[in-house]
């Protein structure tokens, strides 16, 4: 039996996630950011156990995240026979990552008070 190393969050690292997902981002794309940004590389599975998502729900924030350019992947060979592991990295700094969901929200932010003029404007 081999030995394993899993990675929690802690207090601060579990905030960071929970402001994440209070502005709308999804849990398990929020978790996911916060685990990567934290470690230099990580497997799936041990994102899985880190964050205490289930697999489809590491997959889902996985291809949300590659869409937007954030993380990249290689694939290493396993210990032993099967399929090769992919590992994960963040692929910008989380700063950087941190601008693009702020200029995101402020995007957001400004459909929508234009929304509220044009609502305003049909009852003036």
């Amino acid at each position: 039996m081999r030995t394993e190393n899993v990675m929690y969050f802690t207090e601060k690292e579990e905030e960071f996630a929970n402001l994440l997902i209070e502005i709308g981002t999804k849990k398990n794309v929020a978790k996911v950011l916060v685990f990567l940004a934290n470690i230099p590389e990580a497997t799936s599975r041990a994102i899985e156990r880190g964050t205490d998502l289930r697999q489809p729900e590491v997959s889902i924030a996985m291809r949300f995240l590659m869409d937007q350019g954030w993380i990249s992947s290689r694939e290493s060979k396993a210990e032993s026979k099967g399929r090769p592991v992919k590992i994960y990295e963040l692929a910008k700094p989380i700063t950087d990552i941190m601008d693009s969901i702020e200029k995101e929200k402020k995007k957001e932010a400004t459909n929508q008070l234009a929304m509220i003029q044009k609502l305003r404007d049909y009852i003036s």
